[in-house]
């Protein structure tokens, strides 16, 4: 049942994407995500840091060594719910409550079961996990206890994903911000507590995360209650399969998308850990300098999901290309800066994480050929979420299955002869077939917009 109102709770943080000027409702809601974004970076990037100047270069090693086995587990979850969360966006584009809140509602029960799956299976295969990426016995102790721990706790991480996109898919970006904010202060503090007061080693880091995680998702959880175009009674978890099956279709594409892309980074990391404990210090500390420097991009594709998602539920082509141009300003601006800390300050970069020589000069050879190149990888950004948010997930994950398999060809093929230098050719040529084919994606979508087409005429 259709309704022409939508009730939100008296202080309404969600925003109505669409109607407005696109750029005065993106830009200030991106400010936020980026604020955010960064903030949970930062307290990322400070964990590394205290990490590796508290417990030295194989305890972070040890640390980084789970970035890309993190990166499956959790990518798979944050896809999940970003898919959720576009139909839940659409429902509130196209003012149809009722429909919003059976498919909340189905998003729980979906939730709950994904946490207790995947915290039960990243447990029980990790040590399997560390050896098939040849994890060298110098940190593979500090990999398992920082490991168990932390997905031990993934349930807090997956209920912050799942709550936090439903908040950004409505609009509200102030909330996460709160969580982030707060949670930051307490890893931080819980980090130095735990690593140089108490000497607990890496696993204080872990009990720091997984802290922060428990505050961000009660914060978020908090502020979803109070919404009250979201409060749902006990009608609405009797959905039919067709509901769940709705989400898992546009949910499962972009889970696997995100899981299969860690695969392939997954195989990158394995090459790396063959050639010892400083190519893995070296390639951890490239992967957090990657992940701090995409994250401005990442976060305009977080702020174009959004937007499309709500647009294309008002059936609203012009407005999706016209914040499709609003995003891809703001990604060329990141790019001029972030890209140019990379070409031309990698030492400096690289110093604030590591103390030696050797690990220094690796990430050197990283970090300028894919500062070069981050334009593509912005863009890919924009592109790739313009299209899920149309809910078109199909080419996006095969644009994943593309990147794994880039990776994989680039690494085997060149790090025999260029050593640690083919990483970043791995990276570039993943980011380079993921692009052509969102690209291609993206223009399908617009020429088959529904009732639409003569906009896409319009702009192409």
């Amino acid at each position: 049942m259709k309704h022409n109102s939508i009730v939100t709770s008296k202080k309404k943080r969600e925003v109505d994407f669409t109607t407005g000027s696109p750029a005065k409702l993106i830009l200030p809601f991106y400010g936020t995500l980026l604020l955010s974004s960064m903030l949970q970076q930062f307290y990322n990037f400070a964990d590394t840091w205290i990490v590796g100047k508290g417990l030295g270069d194989n305890a972070l090693a040890a640390v980084g060594n789970m970035g890309s086995i993190f990166f499956l587990i959790v990518g798979f979850s944050f896809g999940l719910a970003n898919g959720f969360a576009v139909l839940i966006a659409q429902s509130y584009g196209a003012k149809d409550t009722d429909r919003l809140k059976h498919r909340f509602a189905a998003t729980i029960v979906l939730g709950i079961v994904l946490a207790i799956v995947m915290t039960i299976g990243s447990v029980l295969f990790l040590p399997d996990a560390l050896r098939f990426l040849r994890t060298d016995k110098l940190i593979i102790k500090d990999s398992l206890k920082y490991g168990y721990i932390v997905f031990g706790g993934l349930a807090a991480g997956i209920c912050y994903n799942i709550v936090g996109s439903i908040l950004r898919a409505l609009g509200d970006s102030q909330t996460p911000l709160k969580a982030i904010i707060i949670s930051s202060v307490l890893n931080l503090g819980l980090d130095s507590f735990f690593i140089f007061i108490l000497h607990t080693g890496v696993e204080g880091a872990a009990i720091a995360t997984l802290c922060s995680q428990v505050i961000s998702s009660i914060i978020c959880i908090n502020s979803l209650r109070q919404i009250e175009m979201i409060k749902i009674k006990k009608e609405h978890f009797k959905n039919s399969i067709n509901v769940y099956l709705d989400l898992l279709r546009n949910g499962l594409p972009m889970a696997f998308m995100n899981s299969i892309t860690a695969v392939g980074c997954m195989v990158v990391q394995y090459f790396v850990n063959g050639f010892g404990v400083v190519y893995t210090a070296a390639y951890a500390t490239c992967f957090k300098y990657l992940n701090l420097f995409m994250n401005p991009a990442g976060t305009a594709g977080a702020a174009m999901t959004a937007y499309t998602s709500q647009n294309y539920g008002a059936r609203n082509c012009e407005r999706i290309m016209a914040g499709f141009k609003v995003c891809i300003r703001i990604v060329m601006v990141a790019y001029a800066i972030l890209g140019s800390l990379m070409v031309f300050a990698p030492a400096q970069l690289a110093a604030v994480l590591l103390t030696g020589k050797e690990q220094i000069d690796l990430v050197c050879q990283f970090l300028p050929t894919c500062g070069v190149m981050l334009v593509i990888l912005n863009i890919l950004f924009v592109v790739r979420a313009a299209v899920q948010g149309m809910g078109k997930p199909l080419l996006p994950l095969l644009s994943g299955i593309l990147e794994m398999i880039l990776r994989t060809l680039a690494v085997t093929l060149l790090i025999d002869r260029i050593g640690f230098r083919a990483t970043a050719f791995a990276e570039v040529s993943a980011w380079t077939g993921a692009f052509i084919l969102n690209a291609l994606a993206f223009y399908l979508a617009m020429k088959n917009f529904p009732g639409r087409k003569e906009a896409f005429h319009e702009y192409s």
